[in-house]
């Protein structure tokens, strides 16, 4: 069993090309059929990566290969998962 407490606490790495998209700041339900659709990392920052946030990271649960002590390991374009303002 996993918590959102532990997710937290794990990076989310792009087998695909590398890219370290953060820390897992949310999830993304479906109350219909009690599961975890997708889960949410912040997106890049705007002024010099510290001054906000309008994009952000909705990763497919189906798109996660491993999640270890550590790490969360996903394979996915990181185009097709930014989401958000520009």
């Amino acid at each position: 069993m996993v918590r959102m407490y532990d997710l937290r606490q794990k990076e989310v790495i792009n087998l695909s090309d590398g890219a370290r998209y953060g820390f897992v700041s949310d999830l993304e339900l479906c109350t219909k059929e009690g599961i975890i659709t997708a889960i949410i990392v912040p997106g890049p920052g705007r002024v010099l990566g510290v001054f906000g946030r309008d994009q952000e990271y909705r990763i497919p649960w189906r798109k996660i290969n491993k999640i270890g002590e550590d790490i969360i390991l996903v394979d996915c374009n990181t185009d097709k998962v930014l989401i958000g303002s520009e």
